[in-house]
């Protein structure tokens, strides 16, 4: 899996470079869920296919930019599912935005992930790689650094609640109210990224995209952003469920398949359990 990791690292300074210089303009293509890519989100998805096209262990490659799966060697093992750019609409006011990569061995699906990494583009470039540990990187100059292994409290004070309020159920606005009257802090970018890795390295709490009125089935994907993180969470000491059951344990029959998730530490999993147990 080294090769892979190198190819992840050198991914994010190519992306690195695309972000200080690419046009983030909108092009004249649509991705797998009808929205129209930004060039930035092109650039970044090619760099990341001719990355691992080189790699052999390989097998088959699935972007949340496209719409099938794409067969790279027949030999390989390993599938690999990424969104090139996370929060890409982010870009133009300047705020963090991410890639994250689940790693899968002899298919798609959360039973056969045996890795995952997200990598923060922003004032400094981070890399979380998990694998039988969470660890931090980052990247100064040209070489990437061990900075620490990252460990979740037992209990957090920041809420990232994702989806439009309006849209909520009233239970799930009650338990969201519920924290922030406990004191909990607001912190939502607008980015999957950003927003878990704040979680993991500032003490914990609670990041939400629930069932909502307008996506039933939530909106984040199972194979490209939820899989990678609920791993991530897991291994880190915290838990990652899409209200009931633990996300790992759930199915993913299309490689865009969508669910709810909730990411965060015990104490606050816990609490959405209780809640969500009796709705």
């Amino acid at each position: 899996m080294t090769d892979i990791f190198d190819a992840i690292q050198r991914s994010a300074k190519r992306i690195k470079k695309a972000i200080d210089i690419k046009d983030i303009g909108y092009s004249n293509q649509a991705n797998s869920s009808g929205e129209t890519q930004l060039q930035l989100d092109i650039q970044c998805d090619m760099i990341i296919e001719e990355e691992f096209s080189q790699i052999s262990s390989i097998h088959t490659i699935a972007s949340e930019e496209k719409e099938k799966e794409m067969l790279f060697h027949k030999q390989g093992k390993y599938y690999i599912a990424y969104d090139p750019l996370d929060g890409s609409s982010l870009i133009d006011v300047n705020l963090s935005v991410g890639t994250i990569y689940g790693i899968y061995e002899g298919g798609f699906g959360a039973d056969k992930m045996v890795a995952s990494c997200y990598v923060v583009h922003g004032p400094r470039v981070e890399m979380v790689f998990a694998h039988n540990k969470v660890k931090l990187h980052l990247l100064q100059g040209e070489n990437w650094e061990f900075i620490k292994e990252i460990h979740l409290t037992q209990k957090g004070k920041i809420m990232a609640p994702g989806g439009t309020q309006q849209n909520w159920t009233k239970y799930h606005k009650e338990m969201i109210d519920g924290f922030f009257a406990d004191g909990y802090r607001l912190r939502y970018s607008g980015g999957m990224v950003p927003d878990l890795h704040q979680l993991l390295l500032k003490g914990g709490g609670l990041f939400s995209y629930p069932s909502t009125s307008d996506k039933p089935d939530g909106k984040l994907r199972k194979l490209f952003e939820i899989f990678p993180f609920a791993f991530i969470y897991k291994i880190a000491g915290g838990g990652a469920i899409d209200g009931k059951n633990d996300l790992m344990d759930i199915d993913c029959k299309h490689i865009h398949d969508t669910s709810p998730c909730f990411f965060g530490s015990n104490y606050e999993i816990e609490k959405v359990k209780e809640v969500y147990a009796s709705n």
